[in-house]
């Protein structure tokens, strides 16, 4: 028992370590916050576009959409991080998890906020049409609010998945949270800072799930 807790637990290591993973951690936020706020924006973007009345615009958002769905993300980051460079394309650690993980999310965004358009009933946007606002005025005023109130739990719980998808950053040397564990793991030949990266994990992930979880009892109820 001695030596697992040793092993996992050694909290001496867990604060020497302590500076490093707590910068990692910041890392990890950072790329969070961009990640997540250009997924929306070219979610939002790429839905709008999937119901276009042009039939090229449409099934170029669809087919966009499909493809980086069906792409693993970590296939998609290797290829941007390693692959590009072939071309003549060299980003850093942080453009290429950027550009990869902005490509994936964008994509599961879209498909939320498509869903939630859809699930407006035409007649609404109708009535707003009769009232004089364009289509424009109609999707902005009308059919957005409604739509994205609908499908909040399904935005909040890809936000989780995107916040657990940072993980993947390590593979390319980005030093986010993981990366700067395994780093301090390697120099301690101890688990206790992987034990420890989790617990910040944690600390960030498991109040924005039980968030969730209320937000969808309460749709439930009513």
């Amino acid at each position: 028992m001695e030596a697992f807790l040793n092993t996992f637990f050694n909290f001496e290591i867990m604060a020497q370590s302590a500076p490093l993973l707590l910068k990692g951690a910041l890392m990890t936020l950072k790329l969070c916050s961009v990640v997540i706020v250009f997924g929306l924006i070219g979610g939002l973007m790429l839905a709008l576009a999937a119901r276009s009345h042009s039939r090229l615009q449409k099934w170029c958002a669809i087919v966009w959409i499909d493809f980086f769905r069906a792409l693993p993300p970590l296939v998609l980051l290797v290829f941007v991080y390693s692959g590009l460079p072939f071309a003549g394309i060299r980003l850093s650690p942080f453009m290429a998890v950027v550009i990869a993980f902005f490509l994936n999310n964008s994509a599961y965004f879209a498909e939320v906020f498509r869903a939630g358009i859809a699930a407006i009933p035409r007649g609404q946007s109708e009535a707003a049409r009769a009232t004089g606002l364009s289509p424009a005025q109609v999707m902005y005023h009308v059919v957005l609010p409604q739509a994205v109130r609908n499908v909040l739990p399904d935005l909040l719980s890809n936000t989780v998945e995107v916040v657990k998808l940072t993980s993947l950053a390590s593979v390319v040397s980005l030093s986010e949270l993981l990366y700067s564990a395994n780093m301090a793991r390697s120099v301690t030949y101890n688990a206790s800072p992987l034990v420890f990266a989790a617990g910040l994990y944690l600390l960030v992930l498991w109040p924005l799930v039980r968030v969730i979880s209320r937000y969808q009892r309460g749709l439930a109820v009513k």
